[in-house]
C-alpha cells in the first residue's frame, strides 16, 4: 500500500466542531427522511423470487413470472397498475431487466417494485402503512466528530476488478467492478477500502465492517458514500456519514456484503449504530 505523509492540521475549534455537528445534523435527518419515505425500504411487504411458472404476489395485483421475454404480469379482471404514468391491463411485459436496475409501478397508494438482483427477478411490493414503516423512531448514531473525518487518496485499478461479494440473503451472489481502493490514515494506521461505482457518476462507494461490527454497529455492513476524488486523488473519507443498508431494517432486503479486504482493524466509533428495531 502507497503511504503519505499525514497533513499536519491544527485541532478544531469549539466553533468549528459545532459547525461540523450542525452540517452533519442537516445531512442526517435528510438522510432519515428518505429512509422512512412512504414507498421506501421501509414499506416493503415481502419479497418475492420469479420463475417461470405464473404466481401470486402478497399485496400486489396479477400473476408474475420471467422468462425469456423478461418480466411479465397477467393482470385479471378490474386489475390495473401505471407504468411510466400510463395505465395497464391484462398481459402486461416488463422485459429484460438489467442488474441492480428496476421498475417501480403504482398500484392505488403503493408501489411495486419490479427488479434484478444477484441474476434473479424479484417481485417487492411497497405499502405505505407497513407496521415497519409507521412504527420507526430513527436510527441511533455516534456524536458526530471531525476525527472521524480524514482525508485519503484514491489508487485507481490498472482495470476495474470484477469483486463477488455475498449477500444479506443466503446464497446471493452480487458481482461490483471495483476501480480502484481509497487510502487513508486514522489514528496513525495505515489503512485502505476497495471501492465501488457509486450513485453519482463519479462518486464512489465503499461497504465495511470494523471493529464495532455487531458490538454496537449492524454486524453484517455499513455503507460510506465517498464524492469523486479530485485532480489529485484526494478524496474525503468521513466514517460520520456511514449509514445501515436496508438489511439492518428489514428480511426483504438483498444488500451486498463487504468484501474481505474491508474488514477494517479499528473501531470506527462514527455513523450510524444498530437500528433500535434490531435490540
Amino acid at each position: 500500500m502507497t503511504t503519505h505523509a499525514p497533513d499536519l492540521a491544527p485541532a478544531p475549534t469549539a466553533d468549528e466542531i459545532d459547525e461540523f455537528a450542525r452540517e452533519w445534523r442537516e445531512w442526517h435527518e435528510r438522510h432519515e427522511s428518505q429512509r422512512a419515505d412512504r414507498h421506501g425500504f421501509l414499506a416493503v411487504t415481502g419479497l418475492h423470487w420469479l420463475t417461470g411458472e405464473p404466481q401470486r404476489v402478497p399485496g400486489a395485483p396479477g400473476e408474475w413470472s420471467t422468462g425469456e421475454e423478461g418480466v411479465v404480469v397477467t393482470l385479471g379482471p378490474g386489475e390495473e397498475l401505471v407504468v411510466d404514468g400510463e395505465t395497464v391491463s391484462g398481459r402486461y411485459v416488463f422485459g429484460v431487466i438489467p442488474e441492480r436496475g428496476g421498475i417501480n409501478a403504482v398500484w392505488g397508494d403503493a408501489v411495486i417494485e419490479v427488479a434484478k438482483r444477484g441474476g434473479h427477478d424479484i417481485v417487492r411490493p411497497r405499502h405505505p402503512d407497513h407496521p415497519t414503516r409507521t412504527a420507526y423512531t430513527g436510527t441511533p448514531t455516534f456524536p458526530p466528530h471531525p476525527r472521524w473525518a480524514v482525508t485519503g487518496r484514491y489508487v485507481p485499478f490498472d482495470e476495474p476488478r470484477p469483486t463477488t461479494v455475498g449477500a444479506a440473503v443466503e446464497g446471493l451472489q452480487h458481482v461490483y467492478d471495483a476501480p480502484g481502493r481509497v487510502d487513508f490514515e486514522l489514528d496513525g494506521r495505515q489503512l485502505s477500502l476497495t471501492v465501488f461505482p457509486g450513485h453519482v457518476p463519479g462518486t464512489l462507494l465503499a461497504l465495511f465492517l470494523d471493529e464495532t461490527s455487531g458490538v454496537t454497529t449492524y454486524p453484517a455492513n455499513r455503507s460510506l458514500s465517498l464524492g469523486a476524488p479530485d485532480a489529485d486523488g484526494r478524496v474525503v473519507v468521513d466514517f460520520n456519514r456511514a449509514v445501515n443498508l436496508p438489511c439492518a431494517y428489514t428480511e426483504f432486503a438483498t444488500c451486498p456484503l463487504p468484501p474481505e479486504e474491508n474488514r477494517l482493524p479499528v473501531a470506527i466509533e462514527a455513523g450510524e449504530k444498530i437500528p433500535h428495531e434490531q435490540h
